[in-house]
């Protein structure tokens, strides 16, 4: 069982590092559109000294990978280097065989940052990273004191900004922004999925009447959280529970046709695991 969900995982990063080459080269490195990491670097120094894109990543990751290591310890293990070198090599390999679909660059942004972000996101979900600027985000993280988002984002912003002085064009890192920012709404679709569900938090008088009517009328389980007022400091239990979306108009009038009162707030639901929804991986 182990054994198949290793290989599992280990297949996964490789698909996942696999499309984001393909994302690079047949969108992003052919267009010098350079957005953010250890990617957009090599893409300059590839167009500016003529260096495979991938060996150039592998080369900028080690140093940083070591460094990693010996500052904040060996926290990252082999799938750091596994996706790394899977992505350069693929890279590299694919680079002469693949496309050039465009030239127009903000189709190249879009497009790019949508593959891109379906590639990494599928290497995040399976417990594997591609190494790159989260480590420099990291380093900077722990000597610092900045925030590790703070950190990733200054450091893609250098490099972007770096691209667009290195190609002369601010056009081009405009470009590159909304290329990464796609890929960073991409990734967490992929690792989150699309809203398939809505949590349910009521807040009403006839809490125990509306649990049993979502449990006889909707079959769904319900939890009671217990409750209380700030102003009024009167205990009243939350009604919580989880609904398909195609059950969420139902349950609505459920709730108002016993209590014209309640107060109720729906929030997304990316991923629900358990009876009724999705089984655990």
């Amino acid at each position: 069982m182990v054994k198949r969900k290793w290989l599992r995982d280990y297949l996964g990063i490789v698909l996942g590092t696999v499309i984001t080459a393909l994302a690079l080269n047949i969108f992003l490195i052919p267009n010098k559109v350079a957005a953010g990491g250890t990617s957009g670097l090599a893409t300059v120094l590839h167009h500016i000294f003529g260096l495979p894109v991938g060996m150039t990543m592998l080369a900028l990751d080690i140093p940083m990978f070591l460094i990693s290591v010996k500052v904040l310890g060996a926290r990252f293990g082999v799938n750091t280097l596994l996706g790394a070198g899977i992505l350069a090599a693929s890279i590299d390999l694919t680079a002469p065989f693949v496309p050039v679909l465009t030239r127009d660059l903000l189709l190249n942004s879009i497009y790019g940052g949508v593959l891109a972000g379906v590639g990494m996101g599928i290497v995040f979900k399976f417990k594997g990273t591609t190494a790159g600027t989260d480590l420099a985000a990291a380093l900077i993280n722990k000597l610092t004191g900045i925030s590790l988002g703070q950190a990733l984002l200054g450091v893609d912003f250098f490099v972007i900004a770096l691209a667009g002085v290195a190609f002369g064009s601010a056009e081009l890192s405009l470009y590159a922004l909304i290329s990464l920012f796609v890929t960073t709404q991409i990734i967490d679709l992929v690792q989150e999925g699309p809203s398939a569900a809505k949590a349910f938090f009521i807040m009403s008088h006839s809490s125990d009447a509306v649990a049993d009517a979502i449990m006889a009328q909707l079959g769904r389980g319900v939890t009671l959280l217990a409750g209380r007022g700030a102003y009024t400091k009167a205990e009243r239990d939350v009604v919580f529970c989880v609904v398909s979306t195609r059950e969420v108009s139902h349950l609505k009038d459920l709730v108002y046709r016993i209590d014209r009162e309640a107060f109720v707030i729906v929030a997304d639901a990316h991923e629900v695991l358990g009876e009724g929804f999705s089984s655990p991986r």
